[in-house]
């Protein structure tokens, strides 16, 4: 191989990811994320306001297109800029766009990347730790693997949330949780059966259950 063709391999190589942003670059990648964080969180809760009328097949459409076109922007933004941590995108952006990854769950290859990058900017500061634990599980469980963390999770007939597949460690979770700034995981999972029992409160009342079921 020639000098001239290593040269211009090294060249695309160092530029493949942009670094180093304009003002102006900076504002205007803040304000697309913050749109496109704006409609994942519409299209990752119930329906609410004008959806509230949508049929349950015209909301799932809505919902798998919102995920999808997110999805692909988020992946050529990654392609171009890599990982949008506080450096470009500050601290409500990087939690935007860590969130548009995180329900990327049709595209895992993209996920695991995508994890793979935020390692590293937590190491340097310049991302959230706790993003990290929860992409990191989500991870796992889309691969079918256990978690490490515990922050995936599913919910038992009594209403009552308990993490997603398992773990891999319960013994030491409290330990990995604490190094990622995250709660206990009892306090956790109350937290979600606290919040899954407001949100369907009359089909568990009707089941017979009319308080969140916590852990001791």
């Amino acid at each position: 191989m020639s000098k001239r063709i290593i040269a211009v391999s090294m060249l695309l190589l160092i530029t493949s990811c942009k670094s180093t942003l304009s003002p102006t670059e900076k504002r205007n990648l803040t304000n697309e994320i913050d749109a496109m964080g704006t409609i994942d969180q519409v299209a990752a809760y119930i329906p609410q306001g004008k959806y509230a009328n949508y049929s349950r097949q015209r909301w799932n459409s809505f919902k798998d297109s919102v995920m999808a076109d997110n999805t692909k922007r988020a992946e050529l933004l990654y392609k171009k800029y890599g990982y949008l941590g506080f450096d470009k995108v500050g601290e409500k952006g990087e939690t935007q766009f860590w969130v548009i990854v995180q329900h990327s769950d049709k595209s895992v290859d993209f996920q695991n990347k995508v994890l793979k990058s935020l390692k590293k900017e937590v190491s340097k500061k310049n991302a959230s730790p706790d993003n990290y634990a929860l992409l990191y599980d989500r991870v796992k469980i889309n691969n079918g693997e256990k978690q490490l963390f515990g922050t995936q999770v599913e919910y038992r007939k009594n209403g009552q949330a308990k993490p997603k597949i398992g773990l891999i460690d319960s013994i030491n979770v409290d330990g990995w949780r604490v190094k990622y700034n995250l709660e206990p995981l009892k306090k956790y999972l109350n937290f979600m059966t606290e919040r899954n029992f407001n949100i369907n409160k009359n089909i568990l009342i009707k089941k017979g259950i009319t308080e969140p079921v916590f852990y001791k």
